[in-house]
C-alpha cells in the first residue's frame, strides 16, 4: 500500500514511526507500551490496566485532569486502552496542536511518579472498580468473556486473566507496587511513538527529540512470561453451564486458534468470516434467517502473538427458547463446522470474506488514528512498523485450501471452550 513510513529510534531507545498525510489538517499521536495485562505480576491482575487510569492523573507539569483538559480544549480527542499485548494512548489534534500532544505525552512518560500518591491510586482503582461493574458484572452475559478466556488458557498462563483483573488483586495492588510497574515498563525503550496526518516530519522529529530525548532509557527490555506453559492449551473441551440474570438462552465457545503474524492466522480470519462474520455468514443465514433457532450469530477473532488467537462465538438465542433450543443450536454449529472442514469456502464465499477483511482494514488505514494505532501495532508487536503496508496483500494470497485446511485442525470441539446460559427461573 502506498502508505510513506519513516522510522527513527532516539538514543534512549524510544522508537519514532512518522507517516506524513496532507489530505485533512489533522494528526494523530499515538504511543504503545509493551505493557498488557499479560505482564501483570502473580496476583496483581489487573495492574496493567490500572495505568489507563493513572495516566490521566496528572504529572510533574500537569496536574489533575489537565491532560484532557488541554487536548479537548484544543480541538482532539483522546483515550487510552489496555489489552493483552499492550497499553496504548492516543489523541487526534488538528495538525498545528501536534507540539502540545507530544509535551504532554513526554511529561506524564518522564515525570508520572512524580504526582502518583495513595490518594491517585485509591481514585484510579475506584474507576477501574465501577468499569467492571459497568461492563463486566452487572450487564446480561457480561461475565462470558472472563469466563471463557479462563477456561481456554490454562492456570499459569498470563493469558488467563482478562486485562480489567480482579478487584481483590487491584485492592493488594502497594504504591511501590504501582510505581515499580511504571518503572519497569512506561519507559521510552519498551514504547513507540507514531504521530500520523498533516505534519513536517523534520520538524515532528525535532519536537520529539526535544521532549521526549532526556528521558531515561530502563536499561534492558522486560522479559516476557511464556504465553503456553503448557505446552498444548487444552486437551479435550471445556464447558460450562451458567444460570444467570440473562434475557434468553445464549451460546458462547472460544476456539484456539493460531498466532497472529502467521499465513494460518489470516485463514483463520477468513474461515470466521465465512462462518459467522456478519449477515450473508453461514451460521448467520441458518441459525437466524433459515430457522430462527437466534437472533444472532456472530463469530470473530481475538488476534494475539504471545499465545494462540481466540475465535469468538456469539448466539444469542430466540424468544423463549428451552434447553432443548441450545442443543439445536450446537448441533447445528457442529454440523457446519464440519462440513466447511470437509468442503472449505465456495469461491463466492472466499471473494466476499476477502473483500469484507479488505473493506475493514481500508476503513481502518483511511483515518490517521487507526493508521497510528497500525504503525504502533507492528513495531511493537512484530518489530517492525513497515508489516503495515503488506497485510492486507497477505490476507488476499490465502488459499481456499489453506482456509479450510486451517478449520480442519482448529475448529473442532476438542479444541473449544463452551459457554451456555439459561435465565434464572426458565424451565
Amino acid at each position: 500500500m502506498g502508505i510513506d513510513i519513516t522510522e527513527h529510534r532516539l538514543a534512549n531507545g524510544l522508537r519514532v514511526v512518522l507517516s506524513e498525510d496532507h489530505n485533512t489538517p489533522v494528526a494523530a499521536v499515538n504511543v504503545w507500551y509493551d505493557a498488557g495485562s499479560q505482564h501483570d505480576p502473580e496476583g496483581r491482575t489487573g495492574l496493567a490496566h490500572l495505568f489507563c487510569m493513572l495516566m490521566y492523573q496528572g504529572s510533574r507539569q500537569v496536574k489533575g485532569n489537565g491532560h484532557f483538559e488541554l487536548v479537548q480544549n484544543a480541538g482532539g480527542s483522546l483515550n487510552g486502552t489496555t489489552s493483552f499485548e499492550r497499553a496504548n494512548y492516543f489523541q487526534t489534534v488538528p495538525a498545528h496542536q501536534v507540539e502540545l500532544v507530544l509535551w504532554l505525552e513526554a511529561d506524564r512518560m518522564g515525570s508520572l511518579l512524580d504526582t502518583m500518591d495513595e490518594q491517585t491510586l485509591d481514585w484510579a482503582r475506584d474507576i477501574v472498580r465501577n468499569e467492571r461493574r459497568q461492563r463486566y458484572d452487572n450487564v446480561p452475559y457480561g461475565n462470558a468473556f472472563e469466563r471463557l478466556v479462563e477456561m481456554a488458557y490454562p492456570e499459569g498462563s498470563p493469558y488467563h486473566h482478562t486485562p480489567i483483573g480482579s478487584n481483590a488483586d487491584r485492592d493488594a495492588v502497594t504504591l511501590e507496587e504501582a510505581r515499580a510497574f511504571f518503572r519497569t515498563y512506561y519507559t521510552p525503550d519498551n514504547a513507540v511513538l507514531s504521530v500520523v496526518g498533516d505534519i513536517d516530519p523534520e520538524q515532528t522529529l525535532a519536537w520529539v527529540e526535544k521532549y521526549f530525548g532526556s528521558i531515561p532509557a530502563s536499561g534492558e527490555r522486560p522479559v516476557r512470561r511464556p504465553g503456553e506453559p503448557a505446552g498444548r492449551m487444552m486437551t479435550g473441551e471445556q464447558r460450562e453451564h451458567l444460570v444467570d440474570d440473562v434475557p434468553a438462552r445464549a451460546l458462547t465457545a472460544a476456539y484456539l486458534l493460531p498466532h497472529d503474524g502467521t499465513r494460518a492466522a489470516d485463514a483463520a480470519d477468513l474461515a470466521l468470516t465465512v462462518l459467522g462474520g456478519g449477515e450473508s455468514s453461514r451460521l448467520h443465514n441458518r441459525l437466524v434467517r433459515r430457522e430462527r433457532l437466534a437472533v444472532t450469530a456472530s463469530f470473530g477473532l481475538l488476534r494475539l502473538v504471545g499465545a494462540p488467537s481466540l475465535g469468538w462465538l456469539d448466539i444469542k438465542a430466540a424468544g423463549h427458547a428451552g434447553a432443548e433450543t441450545l442443543d439445536a443450536i450446537e448441533a447445528a454449529v457442529d454440523e457446519e463446522l464440519t462440513r466447511f472442514a470437509t468442503e472449505g469456502p465456495t469461491p463466492a464465499e472466499m471473494d466476499r470474506a476477502q473483500a469484507q477483511l479488505e473493506r475493514e482494514w481500508l476503513d481502518r488505514l483511511g483515518t490517521v488514528a487507526g493508521r497510528a494505532d497500525e504503525l504502533c501495532r507492528y513495531a511493537v508487536l512484530f518489530d517492525d512498523a513497515q508489516l503495515t503496508k503488506g497485510a492486507l496483500a497477505n490476507v488476499l494470497d490465502i488459499t481456499p485450501e489453506e482456509v479450510r485446511t486451517t478449520a480442519t485442525r482448529f475448529l473442532t470441539r476438542a479444541n473449544r471452550a463452551l459457554l451456555t446460559y439459561e435465565p434464572y427461573g426458565d424451565e
